[in-house]
């Protein structure tokens, strides 16, 4: 088999058959003429039911990922919601960490329990938790992060699959995180996996997507029925963007793991910062199972500031590289305050988070220049003006 860099420049790319351009083409179409009443060239009609972009596209994430099947979504948040419309009905319960990300808790508690989908929080790095919470009632799913947003927990992702399937359950991953080039959650068990494309997958900050890959064909058929009832489909363009962006991954994310284990070895050590949370520092708990699972440690880094909330957002508002924005996984890099950005929608529940956290997204830049901007941007502690 390939490696993963060769898959992700080749596979479902192959040069166009008709005009032997090597990039497959944008098919910016709608409709697709028939050869008599149901007579589909190649299985195209109506490009919310598929179209030739958005069927490369899928193929080349099946490949990454190792799956049987994958489908590509408006964004990452209408793959959630296709995915879960399909495994769960009214009455089912799912369980989802307790640090997870802001969109996808909103999703359960003011979407899917309206529809009357229960969920239940848990420590998903904590794989004894897991099983008693499974033993307590029957569960449709356990839904996991790894590394998880915003404190960068690391799930076992081979140890969870187990106790999900011996309770009768199913286990999904977000490796949007990790991506595909740094860990393949359907090889370790999971059945399932999603991804904002948007991040690392399009890498370059300039399209909104979504990816479900699937372990078993016959899931991603029903998926794929959701799918194309409710047309939550990436459109041509976007999927042509993202596989542009896949192209690079391997090399990019390369640089992504480089700095960010630098900037956090550099925090570690910096006086005005309580605590970091990377998985790639021997400290971090998670950094055993992130060594066995992943290939690196990825490019989120986050970090508490010792004097507290407003030193947070500071030190947010002063970076000069760093810029204050959501969303990460760009080849530039960004810097948010999640209590009151990319997380606020936890606020008041049981996935706050805390109130002197800082999010980094590392990008490529030299990591020189990323340290100093930090360094700059950071309190001065009472240690260093003495």
């Amino acid at each position: 088999m390939p490696s993963f860099e060769t898959l992700a420049i080749h596979a479902g790319q192959e040069p166009d058959p008709l005009t032997g351009a090597v990039v497959p083409p944008i098919y910016q179409v709608s409709t697709f003429a028939q050869d008599g009443v149901g007579g589909l060239r190649g299985g195209y009609e109506y490009s919310r039911s598929a179209n030739p972009t958005r069927t490369a596209l899928a193929q080349c994430l099946a490949a990454l990922e190792e799956g049987a099947a994958a489908l590509a979504f408006a964004s990452g948040m209408a793959a959630e919601d296709c995915l879960l419309r399909t495994l769960c009905s009214p009455g089912d319960r799912v369980l989802i960490p307790d640090d997870s990300y802001g969109g996808t808790y909103r999703l359960f508690a003011q979407v899917l329990a309206s529809w009357g989908v229960d969920y239940e929080v848990v420590p998903i790095s904590d794989v004894a938790a897991v099983r008693e919470r499974l033993a307590a009632g029957p569960t449709r799913c356990v839904w996991a992060e790894t590394p998880t947003n915003p404190l960068l927990n690391i799930a076992d992702i081979r140890g969870l699959a187990q106790a999900a399937h011996e309770a009768g359950a199913m286990l999904v991953v977000d490796n949007t995180f990790a991506s595909p080039y740094l860990q393949q959650p359907l090889t370790l068990g999971a059945d399932a996996v999603v991804h904002s494309t948007t991040k690392y997958l399009g890498g370059h900050s300039d399209v909104i997507g979504g990816a479900a890959v699937f372990a078993d064909a016959e899931l991603a058929e029903r998926v794929a029925f959701t799918q194309n009832a409710t047309g939550s489909v990436a459109g041509p363009f976007d999927a042509w963007l993202t596989l542009r962006g896949i192209k690079t991954l391997a090399a990019r994310m390369d640089r992504h793991c480089r700095n960010a284990m630098r900037i956090a070895q550099m925090l570690a050590e910096h006086p005005a910062v309580a605590e970091v949370f990377y998985p790639g520092l021997p400290s971090h708990p998670g950094h055993k199972i992130a060594q066995e699972q992943m290939r690196a440690f990825g490019g989120m880094v986050s970090f508490r500031l010792l004097a507290g909330e407003q030193a947070a957002v500071r030190t947010c508002g002063q970076t000069r590289v760093f810029t204050l924005a959501e969303s990460l996984g760009g080849v530039e890099s960004l810097i948010e305050y999640p209590a009151r950005m990319t997380h606020a929608s936890v606020a008041d529940s049981p996935l706050a988070v805390p109130r002197d956290l800082v999010r980094l997204s590392v990008g490529i830049e030299d990591c020189d220049d990323l340290i100093h901007d930090l360094r700059q941007a950071l309190p001065v502690s009472n240690q260093q003006s003495q």
